[in-house]
This record gives structure tokens, C-alpha cells and sequence, in this order.
């Protein structure tokens, strides 16, 4: 398990996918997503793993929430019951092929990451810039970085562009065939061959990983996939060493996917009063003749429950145009002392006293006049 991630990433891709799918009746050939776990279920025909998803997750239910995550009022989500068994650890790569961290969200805390990633991989971020980096109470992100980048035992041949599948057009292939070096021959292992549509086999590389290569029309998830594969090679009583007359060809697969997973993403995470805002993983991924690139980024953001993102403030229209009612109380005081409630404004006011035309005296105006006393004059 610990140098299959290539692998696993491209065993449908280089699989043709004529039979129907297992998991609804629905096929989209058209479009091409990302599965969050190997046991993951999609409508989609063409799809990826990458265990760089894995990672975070595992970062942010080992270092941030302390335990199984849950997510209030979808506590049946498979996705996330199936994450949370961490089936798939870093330990299970080589250190020197990725990077990850964790931290509070902060400017500082991105200007870390890309520093890591630009020291450890010479590599920039797909997906930093698309983060709020602004801090707040529990807004934490989980970050990780795949990269590899290895050849091939020994460089195969160039072949002519052929057909691939049922679909139109020609395609790029590499392999072996009858003008080949037969020392080519020793960096390819025949895990078993039961019919030009089922067989599987390993490529050599120079250094640690391994490409298994596995040609089958079964839809299922990659797991069971995987497992399918070595059953049959563990019954497999043929030939294992690639033969003299044995030919070989593979496609060239050049792939670029960004992806989020709104299904983990506005939920509360039980016992605590974070939601996670952002899930995000990309897959850049290359395979010819020479050898395999693999570049792979994950993050898992949250924020507070209460702190939604701030929207513009409309002004607010406090027009009393309508049915209204009118309390009258005293400051300080349990029950207002007059209440009204007006819905047809003329038929109220036609209830009125007219207004007495008999001017009433100004008391402000009688306050401020000063009786002069009169004076007698004395002669």
C-alpha cells in the first residue's frame, strides 16, 4: 500500500468503461471528478483518489476536534464515517514526497505553507489564495502537499496513435512491441493475464514506486478494485516474467482537477462550535514514456458557527404605509397604558373630533408675560 497512490490515481483512466455502472443507472462519461476515500460511491465514469484528502482530515480530527468528527444533523454521512477510520496515513508515504501542517488561520500561517512548499518542492499553491486568511475564533486550517516526480526503469518506446476505447480520435500510447529492446521486457511484471480485456501489470521504476496498470471493464470503487486485482494475481498460475513476443501498450494521461466537497462543508461539528468552511483537493497528474508527475493539494478550513460571511447592508425602509399598531407605555413600566392598531387609516381618523377653531391660549407665550404693577404719580 505505502508506494501505490500513482497507481491508484490512474487505474480507471487507463481502463476503457463500456459496461454500465454499479452504483446507478445514470452514466457520465463526459466528466471527471475526485473521491474522497477508496470506498467512495460517484455516478461518474472517469474519477481519481489521492490520499492527500485522507491526510488532512486526519489532521483535523487527530489535532483539532480530538476525536471522531461528526457533523450535526447529518450523522449518517458515510463520507465522513468512512474518513474517520483513516484507512490511509502519511506514514504510508515517503517523507521527503509530501508537506503538511496545521495551524489557526493567519496570514502568517500562509506565508509558512508556501515557504514549506516552495523549500521542500520548489512548488506554489493552487488553492491558498482561494482561503479567507482572515483570524477569528476557531478558524483553523489543515494543509497538505503530494509531490512526485519519478521515471521509469528505463524510457519505452513511442507507438503510433491509436484509438482508445469506443471513442473518437487517436490517442498517444507508449510501450513495447516487436522493435523494442528486449531489456525492456525485464521492467515490466505480469501480475496475471486472463483475456486482453483482464489483465493487470506492474512498471518498474527507479526508485520506489510502482505503477500497476490494471485493464478491466468492472465499475466498482477503487478499493474493491484494488483488491480484485491481487486475487487474481494470487491465482494466477500463467507466466509472471513479461515474454519475448508479449506486447505492451500504455496511453498517455496528462489530468488536472480542482475539487471541493460540499457534502463536509455548513454542517456543525458536534461537540464543538465549528463548521468546516472549505474542502478542497486538487490532482495534477502525468504519466508518458519517460515517467510519472504527480502533484496533489488538500486544505480543511473552519470557522465559528456564528461568524457567516459579512454581507452588504441594504438600507432599511421603516414606512408605516401599511397595518401597524401603536403601544403608548411609561419608561420603566410592566404594560404600555394605550395600544391602537390601525388598519384602514381613513375610517380611524374619520373617527376623530374636528378641531375647535377657538384659538387656545399659548401657555409658553402666557408664562412670559410680566403684569407691570401701575404707578401713581405723586405731585
Amino acid at each position: 500500500m505505502k508506494k501505490i497512490l500513482a497507481a491508484l490515481a490512474i487505474t480507471l483512466l487507463c481502463a476503457t468503461t463500456a459496461s454500465a455502472f454499479g452504483f446507478g443507472k445514470k452514466s457520465l462519461n463526459s466528466e471527471f471528478v475526485l473521491v474522497p476515500t477508496l470506498k467512495s460511491e460517484t455516478a461518474q465514469q472517469n474519477r481519481a483518489w489521492v490520499g492527500t484528502f485522507q491526510i488532512v482530515w486526519n489532521d483535523l480530527q487527530n489535532n483539532i476536534v480530538k476525536g471522531p468528527i461528526k457533523l450535526v444533523g447529518d450523522e449518517k454521512n458515510v463520507t465522513v464515517k468512512e474518513l474517520n477510520k483513516q484507512r490511509f496515513k502519511a506514514d504510508m508515504l515517503s517523507e521527503n514526497t509530501y508537506y503538511k501542517t496545521y495551524g489557526a488561520i493567519s496570514p502568517e500561517l500562509k506565508q509558512e505553507i508556501e515557504t514549506g512548499i516552495k523549500e521542500k518542492f520548489n512548488a506554489t499553491s493552487d488553492i491558498l489564495d482561494m482561503l479567507d486568511w482572515t483570524p477569528a475564533p476557531d478558524k483553523y486550517l489543515v494543509y497538505t502537499m503530494l509531490k512526485k516526480d519519478f521515471k521509469f526503469a528505463a524510457p519505452f518506446d513511442k507507438l503510433e496513435p491509436s484509438r482508445f476505447g469506443k471513442f473518437r480520435g487517436k490517442v498517444d500510447y507508449f510501450g513495447i512491441n516487436d522493435e523494442s529492446d528486449k531489456e525492456l521486457d525485464k521492467t515490466v511484471n505480469v501480475l496475471f493475464y486472463n483475456s486482453p480485456d483482464d489483465f493487470a501489470v506492474a512498471l518498474e521504476t527507479q526508485g520506489k514506486d510502482i505503477v500497476y496498470l490494471y485493464r478491466t471493464d468492472d465499475n466498482k470503487t477503487f478499493d474493491k478494485l484494488y483488491s480484485d486485482m491481487h486475487i487474481k494475481k494470487a491465482g494466477y498460475m500463467g507466466w509472471h516474467d513479461f515474454k519475448e513476443k508479449d506486447q505492451l501498450r500504455v496511453p498517455d494521461v496528462n489530468l488536472y482537477k480542482l475539487q471541493g466537497y460540499p457534502e463536509l462543508t455548513g454542517k456543525q461539528i458536534e461537540g464543538t462550535e465549528m463548521k468546516i468552511s472549505d474542502a478542497l483537493q486538487t490532482v495534477d497528474f502525468k504519466m508518458n514514456r519517460k515517467g510519472v508527475k504527480l502533484k496533489s493539494e488538500a486544505a480543511i478550513a473552519t470557522m465559528r458557527c456564528s461568524l457567516e460571511p459579512v454581507e452588504e447592508v441594504a438600507p432599511r425602509y421603516f414606512y408605516l404605509d401599511d397595518t401597524f399598531v401603536l403601544f403608548l407605555q411609561e419608561r420603566d413600566k410592566k404594560l404600555p397604558y394605550f395600544a391602537l392598531r390601525v388598519y384602514d387609516l381613513k375610517l380611524v381618523n374619520k373617527t376623530g373630533k374636528p378641531e375647535t377653531t377657538k384659538s387656545e391660549p399659548d401657555t409658553e407665550a402666557e408664562e412670559d408675560i410680566i403684569t407691570e404693577p401701575q404707578t401713581t404719580e405723586t405731585k
